[in-house]
C-alpha cells in the first residue's frame, strides 16, 4: 500500500503522469527562447507560389 493506494498498477499511473508533467515543463524551460528556424529558399519559393495563385484566382 502506497499512498493509500492499494493497487500498484494505479501508484505507476499516477507516478507516470507526475513524471511526464515534470518532464513537459522542464521541455518548455530548455526551449523557452529557442528562435524560429531560419526560412530557406523553399519556404520563400513555396509563399510565391501561393501569393501567385490567389491573385491569379481573383
Amino acid at each position: 500500500m502506497m499512498v493509500g493506494i492499494n493497487d500498484p498498477w494505479v501508484a505507476l499511473a499516477y507516478l507516470l503522469s507526475f513524471v511526464g508533467s515534470v518532464a513537459c515543463v522542464m521541455y518548455g524551460v530548455i526551449n523557452w527562447n529557442k528562435g524560429d528556424e531560419p526560412i530557406g529558399p523553399e519556404d520563400t519559393n513555396w509563399a510565391k507560389e501561393e501569393k501567385e495563385e490567389i491573385e491569379a484566382a481573383l
